[in-house]
């Protein structure tokens, strides 16, 4: 009797797992028919054959001994103007009115006590297209006298830098207009004599005058905007201490009435004005 037990017992789960068996492997076989879930499009995951892959070209670096005079020329002219593509930001921040214009913005913003608004980066900004501006037609000259007859095979690349360099030192000369200070100093520093006409004075002395030059005319320019933002200051400050309170930063309450008098007097407006007819008076 107990073994007729067992037996249905066994019987029973083996039933039990015939069934559950039967629940999984109908639905797979039918969604290998059918798409699954209803209503889904049918898929592969083979490629198609008509898709090829990349085709990768070969890379081949050779150098060999230059066999001529000319050929050692063209490699010193090669690195030359790499070297000075590298020196590019140099040129174009130190040679230009570049320099001007970022030391003035930046003066202007801490005459406003003003600490992040507008970013450095903003102002730099600025300083670039204001000197793209001024400098355009030295720009537009070196491009028509130097690199488009290089670019046609008319003049050599010796030729190319002497030409692109005429334009920059006749602006640089400009710019300096009577101070001849910077000049004597780097021509006695260079043991040079005095010379004759702008032409005598060499390029490696003519930059760093210009430079110099340059800093001076912004600091002067930055020295009278601060005189009206330090007359705000020190009648603020005054008023804070006659009426006690010390304790209260000047700058906290002169920044905004410093703030409504560059706008009231339209002052970016002004100040762009001024740095161009500075430069391109």
């Amino acid at each position: 009797m107990k073994s007729l037990f067992l037996l249905k017992k066994h019987f029973f789960k083996f039933a039990v797992a015939l069934l559950v068996c039967a629940c999984c492997f109908f639905p797979l076989s039918s969604q290998s028919q059918n798409n699954f879930p209803e209503g889904s499009s049918s898929g592969t995951t083979e490629m198609s054959r008509r898709i090829t892959g990349l085709d990768f070209p070969n890379l081949s670096f050779s150098a060999t001994a230059p066999r001529s005079g000319n050929e050692v020329a063209f490699s010193v002219q090669l690195l030359l103007l790499l070297t000075l593509l590298t020196l590019a930001p140099s040129i174009f921040i130190l040679m230009t009115c570049f320099l001007r214009f970022s030391i003035v913005l930046d003066f202007i913003k801490r005459a406003l006590s003003l600490q992040q608004v507008p970013p450095t980066a903003v102002l730099n900004g600025i300083a670039i297209f204001m000197t793209l501006f001024c400098m355009w037609p030295t720009f537009r000259q070196i491009y028509t006298d130097s690199f488009q007859p290089l670019s046609n095979n008319e003049i050599t690349l010796t030729e190319a830098i002497e030409k692109a360099e005429s334009p920059i030192r006749i602006f640089m000369f400009r710019q300096m207009g009577n101070d001849k200070n910077s000049i004597r100093t780097f021509m006695t520093m260079a043991g040079l004599g005095r010379p004759a006409n702008a032409s005598d004075v060499p390029t490696y002395v003519l930059i760093p005058a210009y430079i110099l030059h340059e800093l001076t005319v912004a600091f002067k320019i930055g020295i009278l905007l601060y005189i009206p933002f330090i007359v705000i200051d020190m009648v603020v400050a005054s008023i804070l201490m006659s009426m006690g309170m010390m304790m209260l930063p000047p700058v906290q309450i002169s920044m905004p009435f410093k703030l409504m008098l560059f706008v009231l007097v339209d002052g970016w407006h002004l100040l762009t004005q001024q740095l161009f007819v500075s430069v391109l008076r």
